[in-house]
């Protein structure tokens, strides 16, 4: 396709590749952009894709993730979109333009580069972040899991705990508090359970796995606040039975190097800490004019999921207040519903070039898995049917794969299944560089 008939072409910008935003991307290359019916563009401000719900496995360094990473670039030629490596600075509606602020990849790229880029439809996908409240002493001394980066600092983090104890003339303790007993917290204490093993069957043996000693800390009265109850309960039971220290009601007050504070005047030892207790929309979000936001600062939308200010600008996923009908709860911040959202943005993007009236978004909950290690789950389905153990860890894997073969399609998809069970098979359990 030249330029010339790009310039004819409806334009769609995505900004944001998580979960939702390549779904999104990938649908609307492969029927709109392959028959130039639209020019899709996808901006974000990394190279690669991660599926967020493995950033847990990551941190704990059983998970490799040079597999699983997705190069914009090359998904882009296979899917007829476009892709720009970009920062979001600022949406300008009355232009519609975004202004975007080049990604510096080496030692001799320009900085402070600025481009505009035009849109007909935009797209606003970007997620959101860990919202530390101004806890003091968080920032200085918590790891965040918002990115893949974060996670690979956390992991590096670990292993060099266990290396440098590995040095020493004796055998040591280790103590790691996870703040925050949402699904991220619940997930990152049962990996760091199968870590610790690991670790020492490799040879890494000055720390044994008894004497390290994992925290995981909630404000609310119980794990997973967002979550029934039931479940919540199920996965407690189990997080037990693996030696996890299960705090609720602590509300934490402050952070240092050596401990956790709490409110009650309390305060736990903890060389590793990780924040998980909350999120918020990113910087961007938060600065942009002339939007109808929400307490989280997220962008409120209609059930077409356009935001309500503007029309051609659309939200969806953790950064949009989305309520489909008014006695409903807002939808919350889940991966199945920016999967949703997606989907239904096909759907509602091909009505909109057509001149059609746009469909409204209605929300399917299928219930809620939660991983707990390589062969454990708990989770709940349809509000009523409570699994655990070996099936619903099947059911929690089959998401990921429901993800790749949406983005990969099917053949793709099983080719890569069968090439991680292979891996899985042969690989160190545990990453160790």
């Amino acid at each position: 396709m030249n330029n010339a008939d790009n310039s004819k072409l409806h334009h769609i910008v995505i900004v944001g590749g998580g979960a939702g935003g390549l779904e999104l991307v990938t649908q609307l290359g492969d029927l709109l952009g392959k028959k130039k019916k639209a020019r899709i563009t996808l901006v974000d401000m990394k190279l690669t894709h991660v599926w967020k719900p493995l950033l847990h496995e990551i941190a704990a360094g059983t998970m490799s993730i040079s597999d699983e990473e997705i190069n914009y670039y090359a998904h882009a030629a296979k899917h007829h979109y476009e892709f720009v490596l970009a920062k979001l600075e600022n949406v300008d509606p009355s232009k519609k333009t975004i202004q975007l602020s080049k990604v510096q990849q080496g030692k001799y790229e320009a900085q402070n580069e600025q481009l505009d880029l035009a849109y007909d439809t935009l797209v606003l996908a970007v997620g959101s972040v860990s919202n530390d409240f101004n806890t003091p002493g968080v920032y200085e001394h918590c790891h965040y899991l918002d990115s893949l980066q974060q996670a690979e600092v956390f992991q590096q983090d670990l292993l060099q705990l266990y290396l440098d104890a590995q040095n020493s003339d004796a055998q040591r303790e280790l103590k790691i508090a996870i703040i925050g007993a949402g699904a991220t917290g619940v997930e990152l204490s049962a990996e760091l359970v199968q870590a610790k093993h690991n670790f020492y069957k490799y040879g890494l043996n000055k720390i044994h796995p008894k004497s390290v000693q994992i925290n995981l800390i909630e404000g609310a009265d119980r794990i997973l606040p967002a979550l029934p109850e039931k479940m919540a309960e199920h996965a407690k039971q189990q997080l037990e039975r693996m030696k996890v220290e299960v705090l609720t009601a602590k509300r934490v007050e402050k952070v240092d190097a050596e401990k956790v504070y709490f409110n009650d005047g309390s305060s736990i030892n903890a060389e590793l800490k990780v924040w998980a207790a909350g999120i918020k929309t990113p910087e961007v979000i938060h600065k942009l004019d002339g939007f109808e936001k929400d307490r989280m600062g997220r962008l409120s939308v209609y059930a077409t999921l356009q935001t309500k200010a503007h029309p051609d600008i659309f939200a969806f996923g953790d950064c949009a207040h989305c309520q489909p009908r008014a006695d409903e709860p807002v939808l919350g911040p889940r991966a199945q519903v920016a999967s949703q959202q997606a989907s239904f943005l096909v759907d509602c993007l091909k009505a909109r070039l057509r001149g059609e009236q746009l469909p409204m978004f209605v929300f399917s909950d299928k219930g809620s898995l939660v991983s707990l290690s390589k062969h454990k789950a708990v989770g709940e389905l349809l509000g009523q049917v409570n699994v655990q153990g070996f099936v619903a860890k099947s059911m929690y894997v089959s998401l990921y794969r429901m993800h790749q073969a949406t983005i990969y399609g099917y053949t793709h998809a099983g080719l890569l299944t069968a090439k991680d069970f292979v891996t899985r098979k042969i690989a160190p359990k545990i990453k160790l560089h």
